[in-house]
């Protein structure tokens, strides 16, 4: 526990330091890749601790591993706007597509199968992003300052050769695919959301909120009451994810009909 601690303080050492120094310089300075937990330390610090605003993007919408941005409030006067462009903001990283070179010899390739391959040319974690499976191979988002090794030096996964092309982040062509849920619900809550994407009895999925497996925006949730708001992205560790779109009318029974787009 107390090493989990240290690391937590570490992360939080670094993200408010990241912020004070794009102040300070009126740059924009960059975090790593941050999974949902780091995700969360960087949305819980306290408001004293951040000199700037943050926006976080994955290079896709919905992606789980994401870069912070810090943005100081100079920049935003220099281009008189209150956002900036994803061209504007400019975060340093891209994509690779994977693709076998021979797809009469290609195994089936899981995601684990290409994080591992990534892992063994002594990458770390943080440096990259989401890992997309697909008939055709894989996209993986990466640091710009390791594309092209890991480009030239990521040949095979599994038995499978493969190639690794890069792509900048207007080259993706990747939009996740969504399978629309409707429902009703008696009241707008995360566990009566959760029951309704996954299928599950509100009783069963209230212990992966209460045991801290839930994230609304990248933000840790563990109350079952808690009530996301349109356009909310909840993903729920081990199961998935889904965004919650919106709620209609209520049917004769006083219950809400609700909308949402789970992730597959």
């Amino acid at each position: 526990m107390m090493n989990q601690d240290k690391e937590v303080q570490n992360l939080e050492k670094r993200l408010a330091e990241l912020s004070r120094t794009a102040y300070q310089r009126d740059i924009i300075t960059y975090s790593d890749f941050l999974n949902l937990n780091e995700q969360n330390i960087l949305h819980t610090l306290p408001k004293d601790r951040l000199y700037t605003k943050v926006v976080s993007f994955g290079g896709y919408e919905m992606a789980e591993r994401q870069m912070a941005a810090f943005i100081p409030e100079a920049l935003y006067l220099r281009y008189g706007k209150r956002e900036l462009s994803m061209d504007e903001i400019c975060f340093p990283f891209c994509a690779l597509r994977i693709a076998p070179v021979n797809f009469r010899f290609a195994e089936d390739l899981t995601h684990r199968d290409y994080l591992g391959a990534v892992l063994n040319l002594g990458i770390e974690r943080s440096r990259t992003g989401d890992i997309i499976p697909g008939e055709k191979g894989a996209l993986l988002f990466v640091h710009n300052d390791i594309a092209d090794f890991v480009s030239k030096e990521l040949t095979r996964v599994r038995r499978t050769s493969v190639s690794a092309a890069p792509l900048s982040l207007k080259e993706v062509e990747y939009t996740p695919k969504f399978e629309e849920v409707r429902g009703t619900v008696a009241s707008v809550r995360l566990d009566s959301l959760l029951s309704l994407a996954f299928s599950q009895s509100r009783s069963r999925l209230s212990g992966l909120i209460e045991g801290a497996k839930v994230y609304v925006n990248g933000r840790l949730i563990t109350s079952n009451g808690y009530q996301p708001e349109e356009g909310d992205i909840i993903s729920v560790r081990g199961m998935g994810k889904f965004r919650y779109e919106y709620a209609g009318g209520r049917t004769r029974k006083n219950r809400l009909s609700v909308v949402i787009s789970r992730y597959v």
